[in-house]
């Protein structure tokens, strides 16, 4: 787990990407709490459904009952050109790997996140990822 003497010796991030990327890094150990440093008070989250989520601890929470455990495979950050201090536009592509609550293993599920970055902090949070569809045809009721 990390400590907070060992948070004080991480570099800390300077762009709207750096942000995004150092706050996924964390949320994956999981620790939702490290994570936390890199958003604002009164974030605004939707998860995969719309969910609305307060915390990154609550999509923790979420994912702990979705999957016996998940990780993103980041093979992009994108910035949106014309972001400033105030509002920078950053998505977060790749793929999901894990298993289900049943142990079995996946991998290639793809995810976009869009965040916006405000003056170094993540201020709003969108998640968007094939995890229902994938569901949908385990449970028999869609064929990819």
């Amino acid at each position: 787990m990390t400590t907070l003497a060992s948070l004080d010796a991480l570099p800390v991030p300077s762009t709207p990407a750096e942000v995004v990327d150092e706050f996924l890094r964390l949320v994956m150990i999981p620790d939702p709490q490290s994570a936390a440093r890199f958003t604002a008070p009164g974030i605004r989250i939707r998860f995969t459904g719309n969910r609305e989520m307060h915390a990154p601890g609550d999509t923790s929470a979420f994912n702990a009952k979705r999957y016996a455990w998940v990780k993103k495979k980041i093979e992009r950050t994108e910035v949106v050109a014309g972001g400033t201090p105030d509002e920078t536009v950053v998505y977060s592509l790749g793929t999901l790997y894990g298993a289900w609550p049943d142990g079995t293993a996946f991998e290639g599920n793809r995810y976009v996140d869009r965040y916006v970055v405000s003056h170094g902090l993540i201020v709003q949070m969108d998640v968007w990822n094939d995890s229902a569809e994938w569901l949908l045809v385990r449970a028999g009721l869609a064929v990819l």
